[in-house]
């Protein structure tokens, strides 16, 4: 490995200094570096060409940002995380240095996560949009303007009509993204590594409520049928406003996420876990057992909470 880059949280002290820190240790071992703020535009892609792995320092939020900038570059993530959650993480930052050998030597795998991208498809009020082209880690959402007034939404899959929604939004989610807004409205949980598709409705009246689960290659074509105008997030971090009749084309990414994993798929469904609280009933039981399994007498007895 001859050339890291370093993605960090501009408004994040910690992981500026964690940044510097691991910047100093990568040079040590004769290792070309380069840095740059995750909202910066310019300095990151500037630097992509010929990187061998960018260091995503901060939230999951500073890896979605690294996602979307990376491409086209195939440019392996290691994601380390300063945050609360962490959920595109499994490293902290001084697991990430205690490893630095083991993760410059190569001694890892690539776990390949799909993306999806969105297409505007007609002339309408999306602003500074360009090529109309976008492309999400997590999520596409086509949700309301404001307050106070839900949007109508048409549909289609393949071609082929399914649904008008009156709802807040609709979410297209990644595997990814699964774990993300698609859960907070009763959306299924993915294996990381699926290329299915979750289509979502957020808070629909009198609309079918179901999340559905798309194959890879499904197409899915949502359209504002009616006033008023949405907006278009793009993993919600970029917003563009999207005019009632415009039609949204969108589909599994031809380009995808890579990440850097030191750890086995067991590990992540242990962390999902945790850190979705799943366990947190009999988790302070469990902890005082160690490594042993807990037995029939470990779980609380019926009625207790």
């Amino acid at each position: 490995m001859k050339k890291v880059g370093i993605y960090f949280h501009p408004r994040w002290a910690a992981a500026q200094t964690f940044a510097h820190d691991l910047k100093t240790a990568l040079e040590s071992r004769a290792v070309k570096v380069w840095q740059a703020a995750a909202w910066d535009e310019e300095a990151g892609p500037a630097n992509l060409e010929g990187t061998d792995l960018l260091v995503c320092v901060g939230g999951d939020g500073t890896v979605l940002w690294a996602a979307r900038s990376v491409i086209p570059h195939a440019v392996p993530l290691l994601a380390v995380n300063m945050g609360r959650l962490g959920f595109l993480a499994d490293l902290g930052a001084e697991e990430a240095l205690a490893k630095l050998n083991t993760i410059i030597g190569g001694d890892f795998r690539i776990e390949e996560r799909t993306m999806v991208q969105a297409e505007l498809l007609d002339e309408g009020a999306a602003s500074g949009g360009g090529s109309g082209t976008f492309h999400a880690l997590n999520d596409i959402v086509l949700g309301r303007g404001g307050p106070g007034r839900p949007i109508y939404i048409e549909t289609c899959v393949d071609g082929r009509r399914f649904s008008l929604y009156r709802a807040d939004a609709m979410i297209v989610a990644t595997a990814t993204g699964s774990t993300g807004y698609a859960l907070s409205v009763g959306g299924p949980i993915l294996h990381p590594e699926a290329t299915d598709l979750v289509v979502a409705s957020v808070a629909p009246h009198l609309a079918a409520a179901r999340a559905l689960v798309l194959p890879a290659g499904a197409v899915v074509e949502l359209r504002l049928v009616a006033e008023p105008d949405g907006v278009l997030s793009i993993d919600g971090q970029v917003d563009l406003d999207v005019a009632h009749g415009q039609r949204l084309r969108v589909q599994r990414s031809p380009h995808v996420a890579r990440f850097v994993r030191l750890g086995s798929l067991y590990d992540y469904y242990e962390a999902l876990s945790e850190r979705l609280g799943w366990l947190n009933a009999l988790g302070a039981r469990w902890r005082g057992y160690g490594s042993r399994e807990p037995g029939a007498n470990d779980y609380p007895a019926a009625g207790e909470q």
